[in-house]
């Protein structure tokens, strides 16, 4: 199934650029990849990012399929299609940027964009074996993105390589200014946290490939922002979709997860936003003594579509991401295989509006991994 259900050109750039049906095109619906949106207008204006995008040299060549409402993170859209895993068909392309992983992956366009609001980037980008960022909370704009109210959600890219991620944020971020290369390693952070042992090895291999020294340390509330990060996507899509569910259009995974959203209280919304403040500074604690913190992207290898109906179900698969949504640093995946040939991702946080040195950190580690290949081959 293609990643992408709506070709279009708009604009005459050299550099090509799929778009998350969450984000509006002028005189293009956004459907968020539902039915119960088929009936919408077509959108007035341009997101920011997208006029940003055509003032930097880029052509908008599609819009890219997603997991319905961006409520979802295996991908299944039970109403456009699941987009095929390029390079790895029979495991889940992730979500709810699905598509626009996909398309990258497939080398549909030198970049894309999504949405991340509880990992769902970086999350698809593990799974189809690409480059993911989550930039800061609200450094770049969301002015024309859906949902419109949000305390989590980012719209970041997707590429095949550092260089591509640290372009598309040029374009959509006017703020953005590459930061110099890296000529020493970076002091690094090794989150304690929960994942398959094959994915820790693997990570930890290749770290070890680097010749990067890095210190385990902890979050004692990391699983506690997890829990949190949960609450609150449920509370805000909610309110932001709660009234699709009388339409009688929306796949019955979306469906039953929203409905059971409903019954989230604002009491766990209070709660929540004090385990984020302290989250964020345990986090902030760290980044005071590192470059960055680096951790596994997903916490086991992506199922495979066969076995992922059941969204609730694979919910821990964002164990990893989603608490960085809630305190709100930015977040690169780094695409990896095990042994044997399955995706896992290298998760890097840094400081808050620190995305530029991010990109570096992640730049320096891809090209020592690369370094360390060629002079065993």
């Amino acid at each position: 199934m293609n990643s992408v259900y709506e070709a279009t050109l708009i604009g005459s750039g050299r550099h090509r650029v799929i778009i998350k049906d969450s984000i509006d095109i002028k005189g293009l619906r956004t459907t968020l990849g539902s039915c119960a949106l088929l009936d919408v207008a077509p959108a007035t204006k341009n997101a920011d990012v997208i006029n940003h995008l055509l003032a930097h040299d880029c052509q908008i060549v599609g819009k890219a399929v997603m997991h319905e409402l961006a409520y979802g993170i295996t991908g299944i859209n039970y109403h456009f299609g699941t987009p095929t895993n390029p390079k790895y068909p029979e495991l889940i392309p992730g979500g709810s940027s699905s598509g626009s992983a996909a398309a990258i992956a497939e080398n549909l366009a030198e970049f894309s964009l999504g949405t991340d609001t509880g990992g769902s980037i970086r999350m698809p980008a593990a799974c189809c074996g690409v480059y993911g960022l989550k930039p800061t909370f609200a450094r770049v704009s969301r002015n024309g993105v859906h949902p419109k109210d949000t305390s989590l959600d980012c719209v970041g890219p997707f590429a095949n390589s550092v260089d591509a991620i640290e372009l598309a944020m040029q374009c959509i971020d006017p703020t953005f200014k590459p930061f110099p290369l890296i000529n020493k390693p970076p002091r690094l952070a090794l989150l304690d946290v929960d994942a398959e042992e094959v994915v820790k090895s693997t990570l930890l291999q290749e770290l070890e490939n680097t010749s990067i020294a890095y210190e385990v340390v902890k979050a004692e509330s990391f699983k506690a922002a997890f829990e949190a990060g949960m609450h609150v996507i449920n509370y805000e899509t909610w309110q932001a979709f709660g009234h699709l569910t009388e339409t009688g259009k929306i796949a019955d995974d979306v469906q039953q997860r929203l409905l059971k959203a409903s019954a989230t209280t604002l009491e766990q919304v209070d709660n929540a936003n004090q385990i984020r403040e302290k989250f964020r500074k345990e986090i902030d604690d760290i980044l005071e003594k590192f470059d960055a913190i680096c951790l596994p992207t997903l916490p086991q290898i992506p199922p495979k579509v066969v076995d992922a109906a059941n969204t609730v179900a694979f919910l821990n698969l964002t164990a990893l991401v989603r608490p960085f949504n809630l305190s709100g640093h930015p977040a690169i995946t780094i695409p990896y295989e095990t042994a044997q040939g399955q995706p896992v991702g290298l998760q890097l946080v840094a400081k808050h509006h620190a995305d530029e040195q991010l990109c570096a950190i992640a730049k320096y580690i891809s090209d020592a991994n690369k370094s360390a290949q060629g002079a065993s081959s």
